[in-house]
């Protein structure tokens, strides 16, 4: 694929060493994990950047893969980086440590730092211009590190998931943050689900959260004034609430679309266009 040859020539182009020869087929390593990094052509310097988290038994290098998303936000100047998660115990691919049980919340969210610094400094990216996404619980863990250190990223992109249950009470501040999601998605309900048939009324059950439940929270974080949306867009792929009035410098919008657990034909520019109007 072509953006897969432009990264190529482009690490050619770079400094011999090692360490510094990564792309979306060989790891730039980070501690004991690593990511993968695709790069658009004739990139701007210093370059924006989205950090995309795989979902559940995913890996980096392979949400590169995905040649529709990941092309589209090259063609519009954004470098991708994917980060690795941990590896699933007993079975293949990575995961998150993104749920408050796990513990691992402020590891993964450290790590994601150490990504982000890498990739600032090996690539020439504009630290300020960094949107962080993600998939399923990608988008989980997009959600949390937004929530507990919402100045990470300049923005956040959640795509079919956003927190569990127990559902935060309050988050760290404001955030700029578009949430997409599919109207019929089964696996990410938006009024969430049970899992492993734990009671949807036990307040430490391990459950998919309620979506509209995480934007009231962000909603109340950005301090809007309105729980109802001050703007509905409604031609088009997506169907948008947009929250206007809310404090200087955030931003909220949810984005629903007519399918299921799914990146849908579209987000790449969705994103990249609502980022670039905030």
């Amino acid at each position: 694929m072509r953006w897969t040859m432009l990264a190529a020539l482009a690490f050619t182009a770079m400094s011999g060493s090692a360490a510094w020869a990564c792309s979306n087929e060989t790891p730039c390593e980070v501690g004991e994990r690593a990511y993968y990094v695709a790069l658009p052509e004739g990139q701007e310097q210093p370059a924006p950047a989205v950090v995309y988290i795989h979902g559940w038994g995913g890996s980096g290098k392979g949400a590169l893969r995905n040649g529709g998303m990941v092309s589209a936000f090259l063609e519009r100047g954004y470098a991708v980086i994917a980060p690795d998660g941990v590896p699933r115990e007993g079975r293949s691919g990575r995961s998150w440590g993104f749920h408050p049980n796990s513990g691992r919340q402020l590891e993964e969210i450290s790590y994601l730092h150490a990504v982000r610094d890498d990739a600032i400094e090996r690539f020439d990216l504009d630290p300020e211009r960094i949107v962080l996404a993600g998939f399923s619980i990608g988008g989980s863990m997009v959600a949390y590190t937004a929530c507990l250190d919402p100045n990470s990223f300049a923005a956040y992109a959640p795509v079919g998931g956003n927190f569990w249950r127990p559902h935060p009470t309050e988050c760290a501040g404001q955030v700029r943050m578009l949430h997409t999601h599919g109207w019929t998605d089964g696996t990410v309900p938006l009024e969430g689900r049970v899992v492993n048939r734990v009671p949807v009324t036990d307040p430490d059950a391990f459950a998919q959260g309620d979506i509209f439940y995480a934007m009231s929270l962000w909603r109340e974080t950005n301090k809007c004034v309105h729980l109802k949306a001050d703007r509905f867009v409604t031609e088009g792929q997506f169907w948008r609430r947009i929250w206007d009035r809310c404090a200087p410098d955030s931003a909220l919008e949810l984005a629903l679309f007519p399918g299921g657990h799914a990146i849908p034909r579209g987000w790449s520019d969705l994103v990249v266009d609502w980022f670039e109007g905030l």
